[in-house]
């Protein structure tokens, strides 16, 4: 990713250069071990092109960055119907304390970080290279 940002209210809450946005969803049931598995995964991944232009570098290796937004929409289930259920998102103060512990994991990992604010409409920009988009899900249910 070349660049993406969050604006809330018209007030941009997080931007960064070239790194991942990484939209978080809390599903019920999950704990801080998720939270840090993710983190971890996050830190770790290596998709970024090497002089090969294989993915191969870290966000260490290319010195990137991370803007993280909370996301309760990804466990929004359309499989029935037109409007989708979003029962198995995470409510309100678990769901925030376990997104900010991916934050601030992601931050002892040495990775600089930039966030949304939690709760908020946002809007988000994205500049996707290639694209590459990555799922990552801590009960591996895919």
């Amino acid at each position: 990713m070349s660049r993406a940002s969050v604006s809330v209210d018209g007030r941009c809450t997080g931007e960064i250069g070239i790194g991942f946005l990484a939209l978080v969803g809390v599903g019920r049931g999950d704990g801080e071990a998720d939270a840090d598995l993710i983190a971890a995964k996050i830190a770790g991944l290596r998709v970024f092109a090497d002089e090969e232009q294989a993915m191969n570098r870290s966000l260490a290796d290319v010195g990137g960055a991370v803007l993280a937004v909370s996301q309760f929409t990804l466990y929004g289930d359309a499989r029935h119907g037109r409007r989708p259920s979003f029962i198995e998102a995470e409510r309100g103060e678990a769901a925030e304390r376990l997104f900010q512990r991916v934050v601030d994991a992601l931050r002892l990992s040495g990775v600089r970080v930039q966030t949304g604010v939690f709760g908020a409409r946002m809007e988000v920009e994205l500049i996707n290279q290639g694209p590459v988009t990555i799922l990552l899900d801590s009960r591996k249910t895919f």
